[in-house]
C-alpha cells in the first residue's frame, strides 16, 4: 500500500492509520523473506561467522528488548514462520496494581514476529550468537486483524511515519541522539572540591578507559559509527556516534544499551540509563540532534539570513515542537523519575518552552551547523516512539507554518510558551490533550501507553519513601 500525497497533516495521520490495518502487510514481508537471494545470503552469513544461535528481538513501549532464541540451523523456518510471543511482552509483561497484566491480560493472543535479515547482526562478544529484529504482526488466524502490524510495536511504528513523512514532504529526517549513562563499581569513583565539577577531565576518562574501549569496539562491530566521547559528571559516560536517517538511529541507540549491560558485566561494575540517579549530579539525558534533508541538503540551515542560520522549513518544524512539547512529555521523560531532572536547579536540563543559538537552557539548542539539539529526552527514552511524535510536530509546523516566536537570548530562557509538565501525572494528563501526539500512534498504542504510566503514578503516589520519614516522623508535635 502507498500513501496519497497530502498538504494536510489530518488526511496524513489518516492514511497512517490505513497502512496498520493492512491485513495483506504479513504476507508481503514473508514473501520477501522467502527470495532465493535472501535465504542464501543468510546462510552465507550464518556459516561465515560460525553463528549457533539467534535472538529474535523486539522493542517493547517501554524501550526494553524482548528476545526468543532459536538454534541457527532453523533460520529458514524462522524467515517465514516468524516467532511467537505473547502480545502483553510489548507492554513489558507489567501488572498493574490491581494484578491485571496491562495489554490485554492472561488470556491475551499472541502475536508474531517476522525477522527482517537485513538487521542481522553477530555478537562480537559472543560470535557464535547473533541478533535480528522482528516486526509484529496480527498471527493469519485471527478475524478481521490477522496479517495487520500490530499496533504495540513501537519500531514499525517510527517506520510508517517516516515513510509518512517523506512522502508529503520530500525530505528524509535525520538525528543523532546523545545518551549519556552512570557507572558505579570499584576504582570508579571521583572526588571533585566543593563547587567543582569532575566533567572532561583527562584523570576520569583515564579511569573510565578499560570500559569505553571495550565500548567502541563493540559498538563498531555492530554497525556504529562512534565519532566522540567524554566523562560529564561523576561516574557519567557520553559516546555518541555518527548520525543518521531515524530508524536507523532508533536501532543504534537500543543496541547501544545493550551493549553497554554487557561489557559492565564484563567488569563486573553496575551501569544504569536512570535518568536522574542522585540529587546534585547530572541527569542522564539523551538529547536529539534533528535534521531535514533534501538530497545532500539540509534544508534547516539558511545561511547567511540571521545568526541562528534558520531556513524558513527549520524555523516552522522547531514551531511544531515547541507547540506540542508539553503533549510529547510523556513519550520523552517516561518514567516518575524523569521529571527529577528538571526540578534540580543548574543541571543542563531544560523546563521552559523556548530555543536558542547555542543555549543549553533552552528546549531547543540551535548548534552553529544548523541541526536542532532537543534537550527534553532522558537516556531511558522509547527512541521509536520519540522520534515518531517528533515527526508528527514538525510535519504540523511545517504544513501549518508555525512561527516559534523569539528565541531565547544571551543564553536565558523565555517563556513565550509556557513551561514543561513537572511531573509524571502532569505529562499524562497532558498527552491526553494534545490531540497531535496521541493521533500519532495506533489507538491502541496509546490506551496500553497510558494505562501503563498512570499504573506508575499511582505506585509512585502511593508508596512510603525514605523522605516521608524524614519530613514527618518526628515532625509532631
Amino acid at each position: 500500500m502507498t500513501l496519497t500525497p497530502t498538504k494536510d497533516v489530518t488526511d496524513m495521520y489518516k492514511a497512517l492509520s490505513e497502512l496498520m490495518l493492512d491485513n495483506t502487510a504479513l504476507d508481503r514481508h514473508i514473501q520477501a523473506n522467502l527470495q532465493p537471494d535472501v535465504i542464501a545470503e543468510m546462510r552465507s552469513k550464518i556459516e561465515a561467522a560460525g553463528v549457533e544461535y539467534i535472538y529474535y528481538m523486539l522493542p517493547t513501549l517501554g524501550a526494553r528488548n524482548i528476545a526468543k532464541m532459536v538454534p541457527a540451523n532453523h533460520f529458514a523456518r524462522n524467515l517465514e514462520k516468524g516467532i511467537a510471543f505473547h502480545r502483553t511482552a510489548l507492554a513489558d509483561l507489567q501488572t498493574s496494581r490491581l494484578g491485571h497484566l496491562i495489554g490485554g491480560g492472561i488470556e491475551a493472543k499472541e502475536f508474531v514476529g517476522i525477522p527482517e535479515p537485513e538487521t542481522f547482526t553477530v555478537l562480537p562478544w559472543d560470535t557464535k550468537v547473533a541478533r535480528i529484529f522482528c516486526t509484529a504482526y496480527e498471527p493469519t488466524h485471527l478475524p478481521e486483524v490477522g496479517g495487520r502490524p500490530l499496533a504495540l510495536d513501537s519500531r514499525h511504528l517510527l517506520r510508517i511515519m517516516h515513510a509518512a513523512f517523506k512522502q508529503v514532504h520530500g525530505l528524509e529526517a535525520r538525528s543523532g541522539t546523545e545518551p549519556e549513562m552512570t557507572w558505579e563499581g570499584e576504582g570508579l569513583d571521583v572526588k571533585t572540591r566543593p563547587g567543582g565539577s569532575p566533567a572532561y577531565q583527562v584523570e576520569n576518562l583515564e579511569r573510565m578507559r578499560p570500559i569505553y574501549q571495550r565500548l567502541v569496539t563493540y559498538a563498531k562491530a555492530m554497525g556504529l559509527d562512534m565519532i566522540e566521547g567524554d566523562y560529564e559528571d561523576g561516574g557519567q559516560l557520553e559516546l555518541n556516534w555518527m548520525y543518521d536517517n531515524v530508524e536507523l538511529t532508533a536501532d543504534r541507540l537500543v543496541t547501544y544499551r545493550q551493549i553497554c549491560k554487557q561489557v559492565a558485566r564484563e567488569f563486573g561494575v553496575t551501569a544504569s540509563f536512570m535518568p536522574k540517579p542522585a540529587i546534585g549530579t547530572m541527569g542522564n539525558g539523551c538529547h536529539h540532534n534533528l535534521s531535514l534533508w533534501d538530497g545532500d541538503t539540509n534544508v534547516l540551515v539558511n545561511e547567511g539570513v540571521d545568526e541562528l542560520h534558520m531556513s524558513d522549513i527549520g524555523r516552522h518544524a522547531i514551531g511544531g515542537i515547541l507547540k506540542h512539547a508539553s503533549g510529547a512529555m510523556l513519550i520523552m521523560a517516561s518514567t516518575v523519575n524523569s521529571y527529577k531532572r528538571f526540578w534540580d536547579i543548574g543541571q543542563f536540563a531544560p523546563s521552559t518552552i523556548d530555543w536558542g543559538l547555542d543555549s543549553r537552557a533552552a528546549l531547543i539548542r540551535i548548534s552553529a551547523n544548523g541541526r536542532m539539539e532537543f534537550r527534553v529526552p532522558d537516556a531511558m527514552v522509547n527512541p521509536y516512539l520519540s522520534h515518531a511524535v517528533l515527526l508528527a510536530a514538525m510535519s504540523e509546523g511545517i504544513l501549518k507554518q508555525i512561527d516559534p516566536g523569539n528565541p531565547a537570548g544571551d543564553g536565558l530562557p523565555t517563556l513565550d510558551h509556557g513551561i514543561l509538565p513537572r511531573t509524571l501525572g502532569e505529562a499524562i494528563q497532558a498527552f491526553k490533550d494534545d490531540k497531535l501526539v496521541h493521533d500519532a500512534m495506533p489507538e491502541k498504542m496509546k490506551d496500553v501507553l497510558i494505562e501503563l504510566k498512570e499504573d506508575e503514578w499511582a505506585r509512585y503516589c502511593g508508596a512510603v519513601t525514605d523522605w516521608d520519614h524524614d519530613m514527618y516522623w518526628e515532625s509532631i508535635p
